[in-house]
């Protein structure tokens, strides 16, 4: 059994193997897809130090068969960071934990994501099986399969709970890098979607402007009722900036009120 891997024996390590199958994506969405996802994650568990993330990197789970090369991975359980060098590859028999999740983004060129693939990481013991296919019309744009007794069973329902990591994977329509398309994200047990790096950022802003136009209201206009405070907080960051500008011109409350009609009619 590799995962009784003993150090001393002529198994060959990290080093010794090739680090992926040299094989490039077919499209960037096989890089950007599991990247978000490992963005998200490392937020998501800043501060857990047990697990890893891989994304087009060769897994080896026999020393006598080539790494098979998801297009995203998440094992639980193992260093988060190995060394300064960081992972070459994830060698099964070193790390002593296979991985519990498996991503494969379908491209034009299929490449045995339904068949060999699925096979193969049902054999190796991964947990959790996601397939996404943007393109396919003839097949779902997400499933999520389930390890029991050996066999994957289908999960249903979406955003789709994984009860083993406390996660749950869906779609929705999002921005990435400035890209606006489908994207798969992270979902709390409500059902709730994780923030990106750059939504996190984009709210820390959002939140830094209404503190200061809050504060000049009440300057300007004296306390005011929770309504208009809640209407305000609903603004986006367009109208905050707005705002801050009109705002100067207010004698009294029943000019922001006016402002705030004008914006909910436009």
């Amino acid at each position: 059994m590799l995962l009784n891997y003993d150090p001393r024996s002529c198994l060959p390590s990290a080093e010794d193997l090739p680090d992926s199958d040299d094989t490039p994506v077919d499209n960037e969405l096989q890089d950007l897809i599991p990247g978000l996802l490992k963005a998200v994650l490392a937020l998501i568990w800043s501060e857990q130090m047990d697990w890893f993330f891989g994304v087009d990197m060769g897994i080896y789970y026999d020393p006598n068969l080539p790494a098979i090369v998801p297009d995203g991975f998440l094992s639980v359980g193992v260093p988060r960071i190995l060394d300064e060098d960081l992972r070459l590859s994830y060698v099964v028999w070193e790390e002593q934990k296979v991985p519990m999740l498996v991503l494969e983004v379908v491209s034009q060129t299929r490449r045995g994501e339904y068949t060999e693939k699925k096979d193969f990481y049902a054999q190796m013991g991964v947990l959790y099986y996601v397939i996404y296919n943007p393109l396919r019309k003839r097949k779902p744009p997400l499933e999520v399969y389930q390890l029991a007794k050996g066999k994957y069973e289908l999960l249903v329902g979406e955003p789709i709970w994984l009860g083993e990591l406390g996660l749950g994977i869906g779609r929705e329509q999002g921005t990435y890098q400035g890209i606006k398309r489908e994207w798969l994200y992270w979902y709390d047990e409500q059902g709730n979607r994780y923030l990106t790096p750059e939504e996190q950022i984009e709210q820390g802003r959002k939140e830094g402007q209404q503190v200061i136009i809050l504060r000049q209201l009440r300057l300007k206009l004296g306390d005011f009722p929770v309504d208009i405070e809640q209407k305000l907080r609903q603004l986006t960051s367009s109208q905050l900036n707005d705002l801050a500008i009109a705002l100067f011109g207010f004698s009294q409350l029943k000019d922001l009120n006016q402002w705030l009609n004008d914006q909910s009619n436009s």
